[in-house]
């Protein structure tokens, strides 16, 4: 596998860190943890820190103490050889990261609801379209990218210090391999599912038991309602796309 750039990794070429109040360390660690929030990481799929560094225009130093950030997270696990991936995924894990997914999600929004104007509303409602339009122009990219801005957007309006990191922490591991699943199953798929809209409409109405209802149903009825069978045959459609479940 090459080190420059190395093909586990997205595509995308970020910027530079031109921000003087920011560290290069700092601005890697956001730079990677972007990159995996928004799926550009495959699952189980190993990258060196010479492919990272020669990708973001910068030396190792910074790169090894981002890296050990994400790791502490759980984003990240490591290997020999100075390579880091992204752990794979399988049935008792997906099950484990959704359930956490709607306890802190759910209490995360209650504390959110009442802080949520009317304005703020309808900047989420513009934020859904640009979902949908994502969704139906099959840019998933851009769909990882507001589908995460949308949920964080509402949590960051009634959480403090202690969810999101929590929050954040669930979601690294959540998603590149929603990010694969939604390669497998279509993006049509994910326009069926979507709970957004029920979720905005109960913060209008400040309505807590719909809210809870939506966030759950939001994280169960897309990766969390995998069946048995549906579940077979992802894994044996993706493990040649380098085994990329565990």
């Amino acid at each position: 596998m090459s080190d420059d750039p190395d093909p586990a990794i997205a595509e995308e070429t970020p910027g530079s860190p031109d921000d003087d109040r920011v560290t290069v360390q700092e601005w890697v660690y956001r730079q990677l943890k972007e990159r995996i929030l928004t799926g550009q990481f495959v699952p189980g799929r190993s990258v060196t820190l010479r492919g990272i560094g020669s990708l973001l225009g910068v030396s190792p130093m910074p790169v090894r103490e981002a890296l050990r950030r994400l790791v502490s997270e759980r984003a990240l696990e490591i290997h020999g050889n100075r390579r880091v991936s992204v752990p794979r995924m399988n049935r008792d894990r997906l099950d484990a990261l959704c359930s956490a997914r709607v306890a802190l999600e759910s209490l995360a929004a209650e504390k959110a609801m009442l802080h949520i104007d009317t304005d703020q509303v309808e900047a989420l409602r513009r934020l859904d379209g640009e979902i949908n339009r994502a969704v139906d122009e099959g840019d998933v990219a851009t769909y990882m990218e507001k589908h995460c801005e949308f949920h964080f957007s509402i949590y960051r309006a009634g959480c403090g210090e202690i969810l999101m990191p929590l929050i954040e922490s669930i979601w690294l591991q959540f998603s590149p391999f929603l990010r694969v699943v939604i390669r497998y199953i279509g993006t049509e798929h994910v326009v069926d599912l979507d709970r957004h809209t029920l979720v905005l409409d109960a913060i209008e109405q400040r309505d807590f038991s719909t809210l809870r209802f939506a966030i759950e149903a939001d994280v169960r009825e897309g990766l969390g309602s995998l069946a048995h069978m549906d579940w077979q045959s992802f894994e044996a459609s993706t493990r040649d796309e380098g085994k990329l479940l565990g």
